[in-house]
C-alpha cells in the first residue's frame, strides 16, 4: 500500500488482525466510536489513513518511531525495495526466502 492511498475497508484489516475496535483504533489515537464511523463508510482523513497504514499494515510502533525513522524507511523503500523487504522480514523474524517466522536469539 502506498502512502496516503485510500483504504477501502478498515474493518477487514481490523478483523484480519483479530482486534476489537477499541484495540485497533486506540493504537492510532482514534476513539472506538470514530473508528466505527470510518468502518461504516465515513471518509477517513489522510492523517488517520496514514497512521492506520503505518501501524496496522507496516507494523510500525508509533511509541518507538521518530520522524527521521520514517524518512529513512521511505527512502529505502523507494531506492532499494528488495533490500527493504529483506530487512523488514529479518526484523520481524521471517526468513527472506520462506516467509516463515524464526526464533530470534
Amino acid at each position: 500500500m502506498k502512502p496516503f492511498e485510500r483504504i477501502s475497508n478498515p474493518r477487514e484489516i481490523r478483523r484480519k488482525l483479530r482486534m476489537n475496535q477499541q484495540e485497533f483504533w486506540s493504537r492510532i489515537g482514534v476513539t472506538q466510536s470514530g473508528g466505527s464511523r470510518y468502518e461504516s463508510g465515513r471518509t477517513m482523513p489522510k492523517p488517520v489513513r496514514e497512521l492506520l497504514r503505518l501501524v496496522h499494515i507496516e507494523g510500525i510502533a508509533l511509541d518507538r518511531a521518530r520522524g527521521e525513522d520514517f524518512e529513512v524507511v521511505s527512502y529505502l523503500k523507494k531506492a532499494n525495495p528488495k533490500l527493504y523487504n529483506n530487512l523488514r522480514k529479518a526484523a520481524t523474524g521471517r526468513t527472506a526466502t520462506t516467509g516463515r517466522v524464526t526464533k530470534k536469539k
